[in-house]
């Protein structure tokens, strides 16, 4: 079984039928066999971008309860660990929800996001020194 971050961006355009993307991420979720894995603060993000109404957020709540994907609370280590990926990548700058996925990609030891923010995550690298591999692939 595979296992893989999800960032903010597939997140909300899978939910999001109005997002250029919505189609893209249906697809890559349909056919995708695995776990996923988020953050607090990238639930957060996407809560903010579905827009303040509750029956806007309801199903990004309800496709992480339903075990869409597993949300990783963070515990000191990943805060300690995803304030030093922003020093250490301030002048890209690195987001706090993009910290958490890294630190928690080196704890978990993962590689493969689903993330529609190549530019960012193509720089970013894990402790080892590996590469993110970036999915959905480009069209």
């Amino acid at each position: 079984m595979i296992d893989m971050l999800l960032d903010t961006g597939p997140f909300v355009a899978f939910l999001d039928r109005s997002e250029r993307n919505h189609e893209r991420c249906l697809e890559f979720m349909k056919e995708f066999k695995g776990r996923l894995f988020t953050t607090e603060a990238v639930l957060t993000e996407v809560m903010y971008l579905l827009g303040p109404a509750f029956a806007n957020q309801k199903p990004a709540l309800d496709f992480i309860m339903l075990g869409g994907a597993e949300l990783i609370p963070l515990s000191p280590q990943l805060l300690k660990r995803s304030a030093a990926l922003m020093a250490k990548y301030a002048d890209s700058p690195m987001d706090f929800a993009d910290a958490t996925l890294v630190a928690l990609a080196e704890e978990r030891g993962i590689s493969g996001i689903v993330t529609l923010d190549r530019k960012d995550f193509s720089v970013y690298r894990i402790a080892t020194r590996k590469n993110f591999t970036i999915h959905p692939e480009t069209v």
